[in-house]
Formats: structure tokens, C-alpha cells, sequence
């Protein structure tokens, strides 16, 4: 079964001049071609809702439709993030002493779940603004606390942000627009996965006073720093930008190891080169900051935001605002470290989904194939998980190439109309963290958006267009 559907996309599975049968539905067709030899992927499809048709219907119809979703992806295309500086939260976020922000969407203390409220406590311990987890959990229970995305601004696991935290701040060169991310913490029992203990508010501490100053002096002295660069060489390096930032970290302190060194901040560049996850917090930010330039364009059903609070896993679309389709978030499937396991592990968290939502993470998995040792799964999974992603995004990243798949460029622009047709979710890779406030990270793999969230997202958009003259 070979063709290309209606915007032109070809069916995934092409690998290097190979054709490979894609089979929906029942097995009959995919049982009857592996018996012939023929390269057969069996994909899980159903047919949309009847009470949903009508809706994607309006939405395929929406004669600004393909304009807007070329218009909304090419600005992710042409985005071109540059790191220019680093300053606290309560200068460039300007949330005040009191206030935290955090990852996902919008959620409220008594539905906050464990990770989550255990980054809260963190901070408000880190901010002296309690002393004790109890005094802290009181305070919290009336203090402002908004996601990260409404500030511009993106969070890993918790996503928990204060007032003296400091932040990276990236710029797009193209569209002039500017995105935040707090610094990697490293490893272990750390805030982000929901720890709070005296070594936790210690590192928080010498990251404020010493970390975030030294980079800024850094960065300041060098210059603005190219992630689109670091992070395309990175993909041909290994990496896939999400769970596997080894490469991009390596190239991002190399970059800045001069500059560090004359700044003095010979403990910043042990820490930064000892932590394979730095680069994380800013691919998250150029991640950000290539999105939201897609924002706002009416018509286009191109997702610009996927992120998660550890109870509720939500999506932003282009043509519909700043409005969450949201719905439960799911348990990661994957491995687990020590004597971790399934029932262990809190739902779904952390704003980091914003990789996937620009084209790599768990797009890029097939230049990732050593990440199947950190996630679960074998290097086919790895190959046929970007495949997949052809699918149902509405471009091939010019700058983000995978070497395996002859250099082909990386899925990017989630569509939900295609979404919904195929019956294909974006497949993310992440961290587990443990359920229980104060446990830290329990493992990490794979997991999928509520399937429901698309349809919600198709709704809205048919509404939009309904209404629209």
C-alpha cells in the first residue's frame, strides 16, 4: 500500500530507497505480507468519532487551512534561537517574592500531585519563605502558582520556578521573540522531580549565588550563542535532544569554556561539563521560543505547545489561542532504576514535551538509537518511532537531519487533524519521576499524549471556523 495523502505527505516507513507497508486495522493484511517477506508496519487506526466527523469535516474545509498551517510552520522552520543571557526569574519573568510558576497547564494545589507539590516546597524552602515542609505546604495552599507557559517561559518535570532562580534567556533571531528556561540542576534527587532536601536548597542556593552569575558573564563576554547550530550538530552526534543531550552539552561548554574560565567560573564549567542534561533546559527554550513564534495564526490546527503537570497532559494549537485541551496524563512505559517500578511512578511531567512539539526529542529517536538503553525498547523502536511521526507533522526540519535516514530532516509540526485521522499520537520520550514529594526520578520511557485532547483541539478549531465570515 504505497500513495501520499491529501497535503502531500508520503507514508512513513521509507527508509533509503526501501519501501515498507504501512498496514491499519485488522491484521489480516500485515499477517499475509510478513509471509511474503514484504517489509510490513502494523499500525493501531480506527476511524474518527461519528460525532466528531462533522467537526473534522469544517476543519478540512477551512479554506485558510493550508495557508495557515504552511504560514505556522515555516516560522518554526526559520526560527533561529541564540542563548544572549542569563538573569534571575524575578528580572526577566517578573514574578514577585511569593509566587512560583510551574510545568503544564494550569493546576491548582488540591489537585496537584506529588512531584509537583514537593518542587513547590522546594522553592518556597529555597525563597526562606517557610521553614519547615509543613509551614511551606501551608503557604502554598493560597500562594499565586501559574504554568511556566503563560510567562513565556518553560520548565523540566516540575517546571517549578521562584523569584531567585535563574534563567537562560533565548532569543529568535528571526522573529525577534524571547523564551526562558531555569538551569539544570544535574542528577539525583534534585527539585525538578519533586526532592526538597538540605542538599537539594544547597545546590539551589550555589546556583543562584555562584552558577547563574558565572554564566551570565559568560555568555555576556561571548556573545550570542547559536542553539539551532549546537543542537543540529548534535543530532549527527548521537543525541536526540530530550533524554540524550551528552553531544549538545559537550559542544555547548566547549563553546563557552574560554569564556567561563576568564570569568572565573572554573566550579560552573566542573558542574555544567559534569551534568549530561545541561543542555536540556536550553534545547527547551529554543524549543519555546520557535513554537510561540507559530502562535496565533488563525485557521492553522499545527499544535505549538504539549506539556504536562503531572496530573493533566495539554496541548495549545495555533488558530485557537492561548486555550489547553487538556486531559489525564498517562504513566511513562519504560525502566526503572533500583528497586523502582511501575507503581512507583507518578504520571506524566514537565514541560520538555516542547522538543517534540519542534521536531526532535522523541521525533529524533532514529538518531538516537543509544537511547533505547535509557528508555526501553530495541534501535528498531527507535527507527520507527520517527517514522511514524512523518505522519502526522506537516514538514521535515531543514537544520534537524538524521544521518540513519539518509540525513532526512526530522518530523516537525504536529497537525491534529492528521492526528485524528490516523489514529497516530506523538510518541515522547521522559523521565519518570516518583509519585511520593521528595522521592526524585524513579526511571524514564515512553509515553503518549490522552488521545482525547485532539479531538477537543478539532472541535474548538471547527467552532473558530464556523463563526469566522
Amino acid at each position: 500500500m504505497r500513495g501520499r495523502d491529501d497535503d502531500g505527505a508520503g507514508l512513513g516507513g521509507l527508509l533509503t530507497g526501501e519501501v515498507k507497508v504501512v498496514a491499519a486495522g485488522a491484521s489480516v493484511l500485515a499477517d499475509a505480507l510478513a509471509e511474503q517477506a514484504v517489509p510490513v508496519e502494523p499500525v493501531e487506526w480506527r476511524p474518527p468519532a461519528e460525532d466528531l466527523a462533522g467537526d473534522l469535516a469544517v476543519v478540512m474545509g477551512d479554506r485558510r487551512r493550508a495557508e495557515a498551517n504552511a504560514e505556522a510552520v515555516r516560522r518554526v522552520l526559520d526560527a533561529r534561537p541564540h542563548l544572549v543571557d542569563v538573569r534571575p526569574a524575578s528580572e526577566v519573568l517578573g514574578i514577585e517574592r511569593g509566587a512560583f510558576l510551574h510545568a503544564g497547564p494550569p493546576l491548582t494545589w488540591d489537585r496537584a500531585s506529588g512531584p509537583m507539590r514537593g518542587a513547590l516546597i522546594g522553592a518556597a524552602l529555597f525563597e526562606g519563605l517557610a521553614d519547615t515542609p509543613e509551614d511551606a505546604e501551608r503557604m502554598l495552599r493560597t500562594a499565586p502558582i501559574e504554568p511556566c507557559h503563560h510567562h513565556r517561559a518553560v520548565g523540566p518535570m516540575a517546571g517549578v520556578v521562584s523569584p531567585s532562580m535563574w534563567m537562560f534567556v533565548v532569543e529568535d533571531a528571526e522573529s525577534g521573540g524571547t523564551a526562558y528556561c531555569s538551569l539544570n540542576e544535574g542528577l539525583g534527587k534534585v527539585l525538578r522531580y519533586g526532592a526538597y532536601g538540605p542538599e537539594v536548597i544547597e545546590r539551589l542556593r550555589w546556583m543562584a549565588g555562584d552558577l547563574g552569575p558565572a554564566l551570565r558573564d559568560a555568555v555576556r563576554a561571548h556573545g550570542p550563542v547559536d542553539l539551532r547550530a549546537i543542537m543540529a550538530q548534535a543530532l549527527h552526534m548521537g543525541d536526540e535532544l530530550h533524554n540524550r543531550n551528552r553531544a549538545a552539552t559537550s559542544l555547548f561548554v566547549r563553546e563557552l569554556a574560554g569564556d567561563l574560565a576568564e570569568a572565573g567560573g572554573a566550579e560552573a564549567l566542573r558542574f555544567a561539563a559534569g551534568n549530561d542534561h545541561f543542555f536540556l533546559n536550553l534545547a527547551m527554550a529554543a524549543g519555546k521560543v520557535s513554537a510561540d513564534a507559530a502562535r496565533g495564526v488563525p485557521g492553522s490546527s499545527m499544535v505549538v505547545a504539549m506539556a504536562r503537570n503531572g496530573t493533566d497532559f495539554g496541548i495549545q494549537v495555533s488558530g485557537t489561542g492561548d486555550r489547553w485541551f487538556t486531559g489525564p496524563a498517562g504513566v511513562p512505559d519504560g525502566l526503572y532504576l533500583g528497586s523502582y517500578g511501575p507503581a512507583d511512578a507518578n504520571p506524566d511531567i514537565g514541560d520538555s514535551t516542547i522538543t517534540e512539539t519542534t521536531g526532535v526529542g522523541g521525533f529524533a529517536m532514529a538518531a538516537a538509537p543509544a537511547i533505547v538503553r535509557f528508555i526501553g525498547g530495541e534501535v528498531p523502536d527507535a527507527l520507527a518511532a520517527t517514522q511514524r511521526m512523518y505522519e502526522i507533522t506537516l514538514a521535515e526540519h531543514p537544520a534537524f537531519q538524521v544521518p540513519i535516514l539518509d540525513f532526512r530532516g526530522t518530523p516537525v509540526g504536529i497537525d491534529v487533524t492528521k492526528v485524528v485521522r490516523t489514529g497516530l499520537l506523538p510518541v515522547v520520550n521522559t523521565g519518570i519521576a516518583g509519585r511520593v514529594a521528595g522521592t526524585g526520578q524513579v526511571g524514564a520511557g515512553l509515553v503518549s499524549p490522552p488521545a482525547e485532547v485532539f479531538p477537543q483541539a478539532v472541535r474548538a478549531l471547527a467552532e473558530e471556523a464556523t463563526i469566522t465570515p
